[in-house]
Order: structure tokens, then sequence, then C-alpha cells
């Protein structure tokens, strides 16, 4: 199963935990109905005692809130997510073609280093099997020959074997990359069903007087754990455009024909354990591009 598959999975699970919602907004219903009476006689008695005339406005707010108690689903989440899924579809659109590019430039920079490769007569034996069984039949039986044959099977044994090497740290890193990616929106999902399904609880505490900011610092918390996902595509677009960068100064590099390819990869494995240990530092980074807001 592709990765891309399991994040498809986690969208829909959260899609199917969102009707709990509606069953915790029955319990919210009671509280804040309760807290809508004693809010409104509180102000009510403190209007009648000073002879003032009653501000009906600000009386007005245990009744929207309650109104979004009773159809939370639809006009608290819907309206949230809609105008917050804009941003996640854009950034990871945005990835997507970072990726495709990427992907791209990695393709012709493994065509040029073949061809560089290939045009120096000390290495072409390395990659191509019939430059080596073309090298095999220009030596004879001679101790000096036969030393030689053994030097090259030895070299193309080594460089075969450090390229399989490479290849295979490179799709480990790779693998932890898109898992840790995976760990981040299995705990924004899991946060997110958490905060959807005990919403109607904070919105109906909130009517209480002494609670008011219990509502700011739900919605805060939520569109803070949601932006987790765009923030860490942000940032691996990030790191694809700089691998990009770099891939096209070896391309313009691979261009000379005197240049030696360096096949090393020590550039590339850098980044991705940046992207590794980076992708944990999302939630913080998130909440502060919020406080930064407020």
């Amino acid at each position: 199963m592709e990765f891309e598959n399991l994040h498809e999975i986690l969208r829909s699970l959260y899609d199917e935990m969102m009707p709990m919602s509606a069953n915790m907004a029955a319990v919210a219903k009671g509280i804040a109905g309760l807290g809508a009476l004693f809010y409104v006689a509180l102000r009510v008695w403190q209007a009648l005692s000073r002879a003032e005339p009653i501000d009906v406005f600000p009386l007005l707010r245990p009744f929207a809130v309650g109104l979004c108690i009773m159809f939370f689903p639809t006009i608290v989440l819907g309206t949230i997510n809609t105008v917050l899924s804009p941003v996640v579809k854009g950034t990871h659109a945005m990835l997507e073609s970072q990726v495709l590019d990427l992907n791209k430039l990695q393709e012709h920079k493994d065509l040029l280093e073949y061809e560089a490769m290939m045009r120096n007569p000390e290495t072409a034996y390395l990659v191509s099997d019939e430059e080596f069984d073309k090298k095999l039949e220009e030596l004879g039986w001679s101790p000096a020959d036969l030393s030689t044959m053994t030097g090259m099977y030895l070299d193309r044994g080594i460089y075969r074997m450090e390229k399989q090497i490479r290849d295979a740290f490179r799709e480990l890193l790779e693998i932890l990359f898109k898992a840790a990616a995976l760990v981040i929106d299995t705990i924004r999902t899991f946060f997110l069903i958490v905060l959807s399904i005990l919403g109607p609880i904070a919105f109906a505490i909130s009517v209480w007087d002494g609670f008011q900011t219990t509502l700011t610092q739900w919605l805060t918390r939520y569109i803070s754990v949601y932006l987790w996902l765009p923030v860490a595509d942000m940032f691996s677009s990030m790191l694809a455009k700089i691998q990009s960068l770099i891939l096209e100064q070896d391309i313009e590099s691979l261009s000379d024909p005197n240049y030696i390819p360096d096949s090393s990869n020590a550039i590339y494995i850098v980044f991705m354990v940046i992207g590794i240990v980076g992708y944990f530092t999302v939630p913080t980074v998130t909440g502060w591009i919020i406080q930064a807001g407020d």
C-alpha cells in the first residue's frame, strides 16, 4: 500500500468520526442551556438593580453559541474545514509539483553521470557490461593480464556494492521521510477527531461566566492542528526545491566533458535527515504562526 493511500485512509477516518460530535451535542445543549439561564438572569438582575435599561444585544451571545452547538458539524466544523481545506490542497499541489520536478532532474542527472562514465575509458567498464567484456577480450593470459583482470573484477564489484549501499540507504531515508509525514498526519487526525467530538462541550462551557476563553482556545487549537499538514507540505516543498537546485548545479557540471562525476549523494542524504528531524518540529512551528497571527 502506498503512503498516499494511507493519508487518504486518515482523511476518511476523520469524515467517519464526525457524526460523533453530533452525539456529544446532546450533552452540550444541557450544559449550555443551564449556563445561558444564569448568564441572562445575572445580567438582567444587574441592570434592574442599577435601574438601567436592559441591553439585549449581549444577551444574544448564549443563543448564538447554542445555535452553533445544535448544528455543530455543519456550522462550526463545516465552515472551518471549508475555509482551511484550500490551504491544504494548495500546499499539497505545490509539494507534488516540486517532487515531480525533482524526479525528472534526478533521472536527467543519472543519465548524464552514465554518459560521463562512458566517456572515460578508465571508468566505462564499471557501468557497461559491453565495455567490461570488450576490455577482457583485449587481455591475454599472462600473469600481468591476469592481475589486471582480477583488479577489474574487484573494482567493478566494489563500485556496484557501493552503489547498491548508497541506493539502499537513500531508499531507507526516503521511507523514513514518508513515515515521518505519516506520523504527523496520524497525530493530526487524532487531535482533530478529539477536538471535533469535544467541541460542543467546549462551546457549552464558554457560555458560563469566567469560561469565555474556552471558545477561543478551542478555535485556536483546532486551527493550529489543522495547519500541521500544510506546514509539513511547505517544509517538504522547500527541501525538494533545495535538492532540485543542487541537481541543477550537478547537471550543469556534468555538461562539461572534462568533469569527473561524484556519486556520493552525501548532500542528498544530509537534507533527507534534516527533513526527518524537521517534520517533528511542525507542531511547534504551527503554534508560532498562530501566536504571531494573534
